[in-house]
């Protein structure tokens, strides 16, 4: 299938939607799930239109997870997590419901389950204060 261009993550890329982010560089955007599964669940996504893993050359994927590895490090610190899940989904069969390319960092806890994925919008407050505590640990 094509690239829709007009999906929400390309609209926060054009800065057309906005979006608490906590890291980017030359290739990569990680920011804030507004519907998150736990505290710190982060994005990660690349800069270009990629559909999918499977649109996306070995180049962008690398840049991907060394996204994901030094953003998940930093949200492991600045939740004081016990492990942490990366997921990443293709195509709606497969779970995946905005079509570019992203990972979700989630950070976990022994005994706490993850929420339900798209149970409800998290408050910006909260949003802004969680992407604080990773920039920071990121800075570290």
């Amino acid at each position: 299938m094509a690239y829709d261009s007009n999906n929400v993550f390309a609209k926060i890329l054009r800065g057309e939607m906005s979006a608490h982010k906590v890291y980017e560089d030359a290739d990569t955007v990680a920011f804030m799930d507004i519907m998150p599964r736990c505290q710190g669940h982060t994005l990660v996504i690349p800069r270009v239109a990629v559909r999918n893993i499977f649109d996306a050359s070995q180049v962008q994927l690398a840049a991907c997870i060394g996204t994901v590895q030094k953003v998940g490090v930093a949200a492991m610190k600045a939740f004081a997590a016990d492990g942490m899940t990366v997921l990443q989904s293709n195509e709606a069969a497969g779970g995946q419901v905005v079509f570019h390319l992203h990972f979700h960092i989630m950070p976990r806890w022994e005994g706490q389950p993850l929420g339900p994925a798209g149970a409800s919008m998290e408050r910006p407050e909260v949003l802004a204060a969680n992407a604080e505590k990773i920039r920071q640990a990121l800075a570290l």
